[in-house]
């Protein structure tokens, strides 16, 4: 493994569409779209022509959708080269079995990147390509991850290239989700804590929450830089909780070290974007230039009023210059039965494997 990480430490501001403030996005609104109903009339038609497949048989080819693509391409270019996220309303939910919405939207998806495994088991996982995020009786065995809890999210990234999340059912006291820039943090962290700065581009190692295979090591190998630059772009990969995990493994986390993350945090909290998160809503999110997190919530009562999401984690061909594909992109994701593509999933079903549907 050619290992270039930590990288220096990028000193200049960051001015790119990435690097925006809460205040910047009320006014635009851009960031807000709503499909239309020839699109919606698309999303249902195609549903009809492959009600037959299995979530994994699902692709950009048997599910072409022509009428979302104008939009598929603007989702993508916002997610690559804009602000780094995007809210879409209006994807149909309402009357729509559970597995049918999921076909719709893996179908949907496949047109933005190739879908990958969350490692997530269960009988409503499609396999680990899609994971419920729900307190209730959907929820996916995700060894020690506790994602669905009615707590609130701190704000973190997945380990993937992009993170879309459809709701499905919202809780009852409907909290809001958030958004925050991590070039907005990197930007506040470096004029701030410049002599800091260095420190989180080394990186920390993040512990694998129980889902490795045996033969793995509980955490990734190396430390996983929380910002790394490479051709002037600057990524992020951060997430709290298996940072402190891995640390609890080798003694504890130093003071300075905990001081420096509960900034990060802080930093993070007071810059996020919170924003009402509706049934048929989805957020499309860019992981290295975004951080998401959430509210808390009143657990519910009953299965009927369990918030549900839907979970799908991509990766998109020529995404991001990474300064190290295999430290940044993939060591926290390709481990145990996380990050396998589709076909791979096919494979261990024993049905006939197809070609992964082109990229936009």
């Amino acid at each position: 493994m050619n290992i270039c990480v930590p990288t220096g430490v990028f000193q200049n501001e960051i001015t790119d569409s990435s690097a925006w403030e809460s205040e910047d996005l009320c006014p635009s609104q851009s960031w807000n779209v709503s499909l239309t109903e020839e699109q919606v009339d698309d999303l249902l038609f195609g549903l009809e022509q492959i009600k037959h497949l299995q979530i994994a048989e699902i692709n950009s080819t048997n599910f072409p959708i022509p009428k979302c693509q104008h939009l598929i391409k603007e989702i993508l270019d916002e997610l690559k080269f804009g602000r780094g996220f995007r809210l879409m309303h209006g994807f149909p939910v309402k009357g729509i079995s559970n597995d049918d919405i999921a076909r719709m939207y893996w179908g949907f998806c496949t047109h933005l990147g190739n879908g990958v495994t969350q490692g997530g088991t269960g009988t409503s996982s499609y396999g680990g390509l899609i994971n419920h995020i729900t307190e209730g009786k959907l929820k996916p065995n995700e060894g020690s991850r506790k994602g669905g809890l009615p707590s609130a999210v701190k704000f973190h990234n997945d380990p993937a290239d992009t993170v879309m999340l459809l709701c499905v059912r919202q809780a009852i006291d409907s909290p809001k989700s958030k958004f925050v820039s991590t070039s907005t943090i990197h930007n506040i962290l470096n004029e701030r804590v410049p002599e800091k700065m260095y420190r989180l581009y080394v990186g920390f190692p993040q512990h694998h929450q129980d889902l490795q295979y045996e033969t793995e090591s509980p955490t990734t190998v190396y430390p996983v830089p929380i910002f790394s630059q490479a051709n002037n772009l600057v990524s992020s990969q951060y997430n709290r909780g298996r940072i402190n995990l891995a640390a609890d493994m080798s003694g504890g986390m130093s003071h300075e070290d905990k001081n420096l993350l509960d900034l990060v945090d802080e930093i993070a909290e007071e810059n996020g974007f919170s924003f009402e998160f509706q049934p048929g809503d989805i957020q499309f999110a860019n992981n290295y230039v975004i951080w998401h997190g959430r509210e808390g919530h009143t657990p519910s009562k009953g299965e009927h009023d369990t918030r549900l999401l839907m979970r799908i984690w991509t990766y998109v061909d020529n995404f991001r210059t990474l300064a190290d594909d295999e430290i940044i992109r993939y060591s926290c994701l390709k481990y145990g039965s996380r990050g396998r593509y589709a076909e791979d999933v096919l494979k261990d079903a024993g049905i006939q494997t197809h070609p992964r549907g082109t990229n936009v």
